[in-house]
């Protein structure tokens, strides 16, 4: 029974009312693309890396100058880095997950394709698998007799030399489905240029050391190829023993070669934190927008409420007058801001598809998930209820005698 007397009064305060409606439209629009993007954000920064990150550390050496016999070199810093208490694995390697660098090559299916099929990341290293704690799914890991040198193998690919690169290869889960889905991935053969290789192992996990499409974060394979490029991976007996190890390993290796410098020493746990800090800079300042706009239309709501009761004591006190409860006037205001509320909220919830599309169409985010709508809706009803009840419980306060006094 209150709707008509409501429409009613609203139509004499069109601006008001009309200022009240965009205010909730684009706090519901802009609120529920950004909720959605720090969902985004919130999965990308707790995805698998299928490492064990809390038993790792890195540490990357750089040479002054020219130095000979890197390979010998290379292989005396793993002998003595085996030899530090608390370390239970190294390997030497080309690069590490969330390094913000990465070698790939583009993977094809047949030798004769002109496009490849995607494009992977490429890991080496000798005994990387268990270095990095893989979880091998299937087939087997990498032999000690299928490993060559990188020079080598770098310089028979120059020469177009097929049987002196490797012929072997382990590939992620993830990049076995993308490449033969439904199918079992052992004993198959890709190619990187016109260079075969054949899948003997399936890991898990393996994340690229850098992401630019999340969908394609698992597309990596580990080639069996040495390195010596002075970077390498340190799996620790314990998580407790990852400072004392890093601190020992820059000690014992540049006491091994003074003539060097360490470019990089820090637990794979830091480098995780490091390589997710844009993301939770912007989850920051989203969660913030979103406090921000919430606060603003609450305090719209309140504002309006507070002007209308100023601008009605005498309809409300006639009201009183005529036998109007407390109950009653209370119930207006808060009817009144709920049509208000809803008729913001449907018309956020059409901005709100628009901004999506754009960012869909611009920035490649996901389609908004139905369920962001009813959500974002029952929030600012929420606080737009809330936000009135102050105002209308001023109103509902105003003794009949003294309102009817009001000119």
């Amino acid at each position: 029974m209150d709707i008509l007397p409501i429409l009613s009064t609203l139509r004499r305060h069109k601006i008001t009312a009309f200022l009240v409606i965009i205010e909730i439209a684009l706090t519901c629009a802009i609120v529920c693309n950004a909720v959605f993007i720090i969902n985004q954000r919130l999965d990308r920064m707790s995805m698998q890396s299928g490492i064990d990150e809390h038993h790792l550390v890195h540490v990357l050496m750089a040479d002054i100058g020219v130095t000979k016999d890197q390979k010998a070199r290379s292989q005396e810093d793993l002998a003595t880095l085996r030899q530090i208490p608390g370390v239970a694995s190294v390997s030497s390697v080309m690069q590490v997950p969330f390094g913000n660098s990465s070698s790939n090559a583009g993977i094809k299916l047949d030798p004769k394709q002109n496009q490849p099929t995607l494009n992977a990341t490429l890991y080496s290293g000798v005994n990387v698998v268990r270095t990095l704690g893989l979880q091998l799914m299937a087939g087997r890991d990498l032999m000690p007799d299928e490993y060559i040198d990188f020079d080598d193998v770098v310089r028979a690919a120059a020469a177009k030399d097929a049987k002196s690169v490797p012929h072997v290869v382990v590939i992620t889960q993830g990049l076995a489905e993308r490449l033969w889905p439904g199918q079992q991935a052992l004993g198959k053969q890709l190619y990187i240029s016109d260079w075969p290789l054949t899948v003997v192992g399936v890991v898990k996990e393996l994340i690229r050391p850098y992401i630019e499409n999340d969908a394609e974060r698992s597309y990596s394979m580990i080639l069996p190829m040495r390195e010596s490029r002075g970077e390498y991976i340190i799996r620790t007996k314990s998580p407790q023993d990852r400072d004392s190890v890093l601190t020992a390993a820059v000690a014992k290796l540049k006491e091994i070669n003074s003539h060097r410098v360490v470019l990089k020493k820090q637990t794979l746990d830091e480098m995780r934190h490091d390589f997710f800090q844009n993301d939770r800079a912007m989850t920051g300042l989203l969660v913030g927008v979103c406090i921000a706009l919430l606060v603003v239309t609450a305090l719209g709501i309140v504002g309006l409420g507070s002007f209308w009761v100023a601008q009605r004591r005498r309809q409300i006190g006639v009201r009183r007058a005529l036998g109007a409860t407390r109950s009653n006037i209370l119930r207006y205001f808060q009817t009144e801001n709920f049509l208000l509320a809803t008729i913001g909220i449907v018309l956020g919830m059409v901005m709100a598809y628009g901004i999506n599309l754009l960012l869909m169409l611009h920035y490649e985010l996901p389609r908004l998930p139905v369920i962001y709508f009813p959500v974002g809706a029952v929030l600012l009803w929420i606080i737009g209820q809330l936000a009135v009840l102050g105002p209308a419980m001023r109103a509902a306060a105003v003794p009949p005698v003294v309102a009817t006094r009001s000119v």
